[in-house]
């Protein structure tokens, strides 16, 4: 092993330092086949390397305790006669180890020589140091396109750039030439913005360079939970997210893990990122869920049409027929978030109540056009103005008002006992298609039952620790969030309480089993308040939910869903 002046090292602390300071060491491995499980290392290499001007070098040979192909001497001169009296690995890799601490490693198909270090490591019980790895074989294929050079090996980049040496399938001439590739890509990156080590990386990654110019975006926002706004250029709102990191989570965007290619083009049309600080992740949530649904920005997928679900009811009539609408009665089965889910709801509810909707009669003639009820016991065939209802329609409704209302669970056991029929008679899939039935309507009745009982209360205070000794407090009036605000620890939390409470959001009850509560916004702070840590400082009304409804199926519907999922390896 030759030494040349030593210089200072770097850290991997001392990561982001511009590149003429960063030291490199450029390593090349040859060894007796492919697979570093199976395989050994028969030769280590490397330059050490600093400001372009080489430090150091290692090279040494290396007893793989195994024979060595005759192709592998064949292309690498390497034989059995050549490696006699070589050390050992347990020798040579912590030498190399220690000549390369402190420094980022540098090699052509990187993963390869990795590879067999990382697995001599594991062998020998040595810790591996997880240094950062530059990779020239991937670096020359983001900055070399198709035309400049006929492929990205070692040999062809040689030619290609111009190197002074040439690789010889031989560790430490290949290292030399790695370091000569190195070098010259790094030069051709220069226009790029690539000036540390940092960006080296995150280059290699795929971060863009809009990207890596907008990271200035992030550089005054908080450390706090709230909710960001990404601006264009002609103040639209483009996207709106939440964090409980402002800006740990807005400077993601402008890293190598932000991998969404409608993202990165939103964040190459941003101008400006603008936030709002919240108390919790709560108020964060519900303040993301509010502008969502206020600016509906390009970027977003999801929660811009919230108020968008259908529900079912029965209709205010003589004799009422289930019927699907935007908007809800007092007492309505939902929210469903498509058509299709409230109709096969209310199939579900006709198949096991008889309850029908007429599609084939003809209104008397002057008279206006009403749905009447028909039953499984034929159809109607009578003009709708003169309909009298049969006298077995008042115990088909019943059990519909019972499950909208969560007074009874008949309608769920009609259900659950024509699955078992079914099953009896050997129509599995029939009964399947029954079970998912059920299932859905359990989930959607459970859903809308706890958040009914939810936006029934006027005003509910709730707190959960925040892990350091004090408070985290929301105001729910009506489902929805008042206010929401923070007793530190040794603040007092009931002065806090009153000024939450004084200052709150004035909710006033709409329509609608969630009294007019958005869908989304009451099932976030149903979950935060439903939390194991949660308690409840006040409430104008007892909270209880439907004891004798769908809450008592909830695990038979958990276990219906994992019905549905196929086993692994099972079409």
């Amino acid at each position: 092993m030759s030494r040349l002046p030593e210089s200072a090292q770097l850290s991997f602390a001392d990561l982001g330092h511009p590149l003429r300071e960063v030291t490199f060491v450029v390593v090349d491995l040859e060894t007796t086949g492919k697979h570093h499980e199976r395989d050994g290392i028969t030769e280590i290499a490397a330059v050490k390397v600093r400001g372009g001007e080489v430090v150091e070098e290692f090279s040494t040979l290396v007893d793989p305790g195994r024979p060595v192909p005759a192709g592998v001497t064949a292309i690498t001169g390497i034989s059995d006669a050549t490696l006699a009296g070589a050390p050992a690995l347990d020798t040579a890799l912590p030498a190399f180890l220690e000549f390369a601490e402190g420094c980022v490693l540098v090699a052509h198909n990187a993963p390869f020589d990795t590879g067999f270090l990382r697995a001599g490591c594991a062998r020998l019980d040595l810790t591996w140091p997880n240094p950062s790895v530059v990779c020239t074989l991937r670096l020359s294929r983001r900055v070399l396109s198709r035309g400049r050079t006929p492929n990205h090996g070692l040999t062809a980049l040689a030619e290609t750039l111009g190197t002074t040496h040439s690789p010889a399938h031989r560790a430490l001439q290949d290292a030399r030439t790695t370091n000569e590739v190195l070098h010259a890509l790094l030069g051709l990156l220069t226009p790029s913005g690539v000036h540390t080590l940092e960006d080296l990386l995150e280059y290699l990654s795929g971060v863009t360079a809009q990207q890596r110019r907008k990271r200035n975006l992030a550089a005054d926002l908080p450390e706090k939970p709230g909710v960001y706004l990404f601006r264009g250029p002609n103040e639209e709102v483009l996207y709106v997210g939440t964090a409980t990191n402002l800006r740990r989570r807005v400077g993601q965007y402008f890293t190598a893990g932000e991998r969404r290619n409608k993202i990165g083009e939103m964040v190459a049309l941003a101008e400006r990122v603008e936030h709002i600080t919240c108390a919790h992740p709560l108020e964060a949530e519900v303040r993301e869920l509010r502008l969502l649904d206020a600016h509906r920005p390009w970027y977003n997928r999801r929660s811009k049409n919230q108020r968008k679900v259908w529900w079912v009811s029965l209709t205010e009539e003589p004799f009422p027929r289930l019927r699907i609408s935007r908007a809800p009665a007092r007492k309505s089965l939902g929210p469903f978030r498509t058509r299709n889910t409230a109709l096969e709801a209310v199939e579900a509810l006709h198949d096991v109540t008889g309850l029908r909707e007429c599609t084939e009669h003809i209104p008397a003639a002057g008279a206006a056009a009403r749905p009447c009820a028909v039953y499984e016991l034929g159809r109607c065939g009578a003009p709708c103005a003169g309909h009298e209802a049969p006298r077995e329609y008042e115990s088909h409704v019943v059990p519909v008002r019972e499950v909208l209302t969560g007074e009874g669970d008949s309608v769920l056991h009609r259900l659950r006992s024509e699955i078992d029929r079914l099953a009896a008679d050997q129509r599995f899939e029939d009964a399947a298609e029954h079970r998912d039935r059920l299932a859905g309507l359990v989930r959607t009745l459970d859903r809308g039952q706890r958040l009914s009982a939810l936006a029934r209360i006027p005003e509910l205070v709730a707190a959960r620790p925040d892990g350091a000794g004090g408070w985290l407090f929301a105001v729910v009036r009506h489902g929805r969030l008042a206010s929401a605000g923070t007793a530190p620890h040794g603040t007092p939390p009931l002065p806090v309480v009153d000024a939450l409470r004084a200052s709150g959001e004035t909710v006033v009850p709409g329509e609608g089993p969630l009294f007019g509560a958005p869908p989304e916004e009451a099932h976030v702070v149903h979950r935060w308040l439903t939390a194991g840590d949660a308690r409840m400082v006040r409430c104008d009304l007892p909270w209880a939910e439907p004891a004798g409804s769908a809450g008592k199926w909830r695990d038979w519907g958990d276990s219906a869903s994992l019905a549905r999922t196929p086993y692994p390896g099972v079409d």
